[in-house]
């Protein structure tokens, strides 16, 4: 009788994604239309304008090269805990250690800030749309406990309901880039040596490359998926390409309609008022669809907000489960569902967004440059420790698959670590803010590196178990085992080894 109760204390539900339940799980957290909205905009402005096309090219090929060694590691490693399992593997416990520190910082605070966000827009739209007044933060809670109730009812459930999200944002996206081939054709300057160095191409990187947060999520559902050692390797890669091809295809509809020359200027023009693509849209599409492109806003950004939420979740239970956290973040409920840690991550992000809103900060200006801008760092930093864990974790081994596990992965390294580069020496725009308490936000990495050391050498030497356990709990499990019978407890608690 005990049995499925010991059973569900400290597993997540298994068998239960197949590779498109990961990609709409990704997928939904990159936010097409929000990033066409928000991020293609900032950086036609403050990048390379029109040869921002190439910038989304470049990064997409970047991160198809470090895929290569992450698909080839993610055979390895069954686990919910994402870059940091990757990281205890390829560079040893006590580095891993920090970066279960800056992934939980990171995600925690992404998902603070996006409450900011989306109860931002969330308030416009319904302005707009039907004139009701709604006070951001009242907007945000309302979208990040919907966000909570569908990450209860299961991966499988957000899997569905971010499928059908990501299905409406591409055909929206879609009809747009259509619409524009159609009346005004895409251009091919875009593709001029000229075009792609004017501006700032460093600047058009770097905001291109926060398009694409999200993609590093598909090893976090390991655990949950079917097959993972196929099902992880193909999510990640259709991951990168879908959403390459759609930031590119998206952005070159843009510039080709406002016309390359005029590209970067138009966009300045518009970023006080956030409404280039909007105004595009309506231009292009008509008034019937810009409204649907606003209620398809508040849908995107309700996505990526479950989507965020179900990431940073996981990564408190992991850390929970490997005794770096409290256990409880750990406990499941009946179906596999880290309901502690989901707990945990939207009680944090409430109440921090709350007190934002009670002190009367405005939320774009504030809570969403401290909380976005630094969470995108932290997840930016941990993508360029995880390119280097992958590249040492297979010269450790002396894997003889060269091209895969090292040349592919090296240059896909070298390229995240100069993207992360650029956004510690661009923090500002990164953030969209220079105030001083954005501008300090980075050293918070370097004393996540300090707490991480300290709290390593005290588990070596006074908790070895603890320490012992951060990479115990990252082996890879036997397949076999998935549909193990509950009857001997304590093999259903070792069954994820």
């Amino acid at each position: 009788m005990t049995a499925p109760v010991e059973r569900s204390v400290n597993h997540l539900a298994r068998n239960q994604l197949g590779v498109p339940g990961v990609v709409f799980l990704v997928l939904a957290a990159v936010a097409p239309l929000t990033a066409a909205v928000v991020v293609a905009a900032l950086a036609i402005a403050l990048g390379n304008g029109g040869g921002v096309v190439m910038a989304f090219v470049i990064v997409a090929v970047t991160l198809l090269l470090f895929a290569v060694g992450y698909a080839q590691m993610s055979k390895d490693l069954v686990n919910a805990s994402g870059f940091y399992a990757f990281i205890v593997k390829g560079l040893g416990r006590t580095a891993g250690l920090v970066a279960g520190f800056v992934a939980t910082m990171g995600y925690n605070f992404f998902v603070a800030g996006a409450i900011g966000t989306a109860g931002f827009f969330t308030s416009l739209v319904l302005e707009q749309t039907t004139g009701l007044s709604v006070h951001w933060y009242i907007a945000g809670v309302v979208i990040m406990a919907i966000a909570f109730l569908l990450a209860r009812g299961g991966i499988d459930l957000s899997a569905v309901v971010l499928g059908i999200a990501l299905v409406l944002e591409v055909l929206i996206l879609l009809t747009f880039s259509v619409s524009v081939l159609v009346q005004t054709g895409f251009s091919l300057e875009v593709f001029s040596p000229d075009v792609v160095f004017g501006g700032s191409l460093g600047i058009g990187l770097l905001l291109a490359a926060t398009a694409f947060l999200g993609f590093e999520a598909t090893s976090l559902f390991s655990e949950e998926a079917k097959d993972p050692h196929r099902t992880i390797p193909r999510a990640t890669y259709t991951a990168i390409v879908v959403v390459g091809l759609i930031h590119a295809v998206t952005v070159w509809a843009i510039v080709s309609a406002v016309g390359v020359a005029d590209a970067q200027q138009t966009a300045l023009d518009s970023l006080a008022g956030g409404d280039l693509v909007l105004v595009l849209v309506e231009q292009y599409l008509g008034p019937f669809m810009l409204v649907a492109v606003l209620i398809l806003l508040v849908v995107s950004l309700l996505a990526a907000q479950l989507a965020f939420h179900n990431v940073a979740a996981r990564y408190l239970f992991s850390l929970g489960r490997a005794g770096i956290l409290p256990a409880a973040l750990a406990r499941t409920r009946t179906g596999g569902v880290p309901q502690n840690a989901l707990i945990a991550n939207a009680g944090f992000a409430t109440i921090v967004a709350g007190i934002f809103a009670v002190t009367g900060l405005d939320a774009i200006t504030t809570l969403v440059p401290i909380m976005i801008g630094f969470g995108t760092l932290c997840i930016l930093v941990l993508q360029t420790a995880a390119a280097l864990a992958v590249v040492v974790h297979f010269r450790r081994r002396r894997d003889p698959r060269w091209v895969r596990t090292f040349l592919a992965p090296a240059l896909g390294c070298l390229g995240l670590l100069g993207i992360c580069t650029m956004a510690i020496a661009n923090f500002a725009v990164l953030a969209g803010s220079d105030a001083w308490y954005v501008m300090i936000l980075p050293w918070l990495l370097v004393l996540a590196v300090v707490a991480g050391l300290v709290h390593g050498a005290y588990l070596r030497a006074r908790r070895p178990e603890v320490y012992a356990r951060l990479e115990s709990d990252l082996e890879r499990f036997d397949p076999d085992e998935q549909d193990l019978a509950p009857a001997d407890p304590h093999r259903a608690s070792t069954a994820i080894r």
